[in-house]
């Protein structure tokens, strides 16, 4: 019998180490596969893959970092010499400008006299800066010069203030305003909800009597398994609506909506860590700062909050994760605006959002895709540090808040 229950032991062990290896090797291959998607971007042309840009061979530029070919292609500079290049105008020409000029004859079967035609118009435009596919690349290098754009760098991905992916022929995947759209919202969302919480905190660890403090707790746990797109439903027809009215504005979905509705969400988290924070200060403290003289609000506000600040302070800090990982809710309240937050009143977009929101369109492997991958994990290490950091103040010594 001895044997039996030694063996059923050993096995149940096993099977529990298996379990927790399993576990651990699979969110170690998750962030391995996160990382090498996302990091094959600064690999990627700044172009758009497959296309080349292509000037006349007597052109002397070489080569166009990407905050030219924006300028250039946005009509922002029109001269070659604001390049590096001779004076002259530049002429713009895109590929689908070929089939305007030319009929079907003239491109011949399956558009095999497409490249000669290409490279007759470079011929004929000395200003000419052409975005052409790779496959219709005309042959003559004595007549037609491929420009050197370069990759993606760091520098562009992580300090550029403009986010569009699709924008043609060099898309921008400056990734500012999302990150800092995701701090302005996460933020503002404790600002708001860290006062309330704390004081339904305090009311059901210290003032509450047992029998109300036994219907209210499981009530507001309850919030936190409401999905959030219910919540995100509620903010665009309940708050979206009231803050256009109340503030004047030409549109309700803002920074401040997607702050409120995630400062809703975080509230559960708050108040049920704060709680048992303030619950787990030793009751020999309270009894001596009450035969002391202390009133019962002194003793709050000078011993047992102070006891619980690493708890409280963990509370915060975890409700800053819940909100920076949140999606739908703000995906559904705040816009979708990727722009530079200058106010709360406007529209914004955060990190998830745009994950959530693009994923579905891009292609797969291309370099939209491998950006997302990078926004992901730009997002797993702000929520690595959050939770660290959650993690670290809520193992201090609680008396350390007493300064005892």
């Amino acid at each position: 019998m001895k044997w039996t229950k030694r063996v059923v032991k050993h096995v149940i062990e096993g099977l529990f180490t298996l379990s927790g290896g399993v576990t651990s090797l699979a969110i170690l291959l998750i962030v391995v596969f996160l990382f090498k998607e996302g990091t094959g971007l600064f690999s990627s042309p700044v172009l758009e893959r497959g296309y080349t840009l292509c000037v006349n061979a007597a052109n002397p530029v070489e080569c166009l970092d990407a905050r030219q070919i924006k300028q250039l292609f946005d009509g922002e500079i029109t001269e070659w010499q604001e390049v590096g290049g001779k004076e002259g105008e530049i002429v713009l020409f895109r590929f689908e400008e070929v089939f305007s000029l030319y009929g079907e004859e003239e491109l011949g079967e399956e558009y095999a006299l497409l490249p000669r035609r290409l490279e007759e118009i470079v011929a004929k435009t000395p200003g000419i800066i052409a975005f052409l596919p790779d496959e219709y690349l005309p042959a003559g290098e004595e007549i037609v010069k491929r420009l050197v754009a370069g990759n993606i760098s760091p520098a562009q991905f992580f300090g550029g203030g403009e986010w569009q992916p699709t924008a043609g022929p060099a898309p921008r995947f400056g990734v500012l305003p999302l990150i800092l759209g995701t701090l302005w919202v996460s933020l503002f969302a404790i600002f708001l909800a860290l006062v309330p919480g704390l004081g339904v905190a305090v009311y059901l660890a210290e003032l509450a009597d047992d029998r109300t403090r036994q219907w209210l707790k499981p009530m507001i746990e309850l919030l936190a398994g409401i999905p959030s797109v219910v919540y995100g439903f509620f903010g665009l027809v309940v708050l979206v609506p009231l803050i256009q009215r109340v503030f004047d504005l030409p549109v309700g979905e803002s920074a401040l909506a997607g702050s409120v509705v995630l400062a809703i969400m975080a509230l559960p988290t708050i108040i049920t860590i704060a709680e048992d924070a303030m619950r787990g200060a030793p009751r020999a403290l309270r009894e001596a700062s009450l035969a002391l003289g202390a009133t019962h609000w002194q003793t709050i506000y000078r011993v047992v909050i102070p006891c619980a600040s690493s708890g409280i302070t963990a509370a915060a800090v975890l409700g800053i994760g819940r909100a920076v990982g949140e999606t739908m809710a703000v995906l559904m309240v705040t816009g979708n605006a990727a722009v530079m937050p200058r106010s709360l009143f406007e529209p914004v977009r955060t990190i998830p959002a745009t994950i959530a929101a693009e994923l579905g369109e891009a292609p797969a492997g291309g370099t939209h895709y491998q950006a997302l991958f990078l926004l992901g994990c730009i997002l797993f290490a702000i929520t690595l540090v959050i939770n660290l950091s959650a993690e670290v103040i809520a193992t201090r010594k609680q008396g350390k808040g007493l300064g005892v």
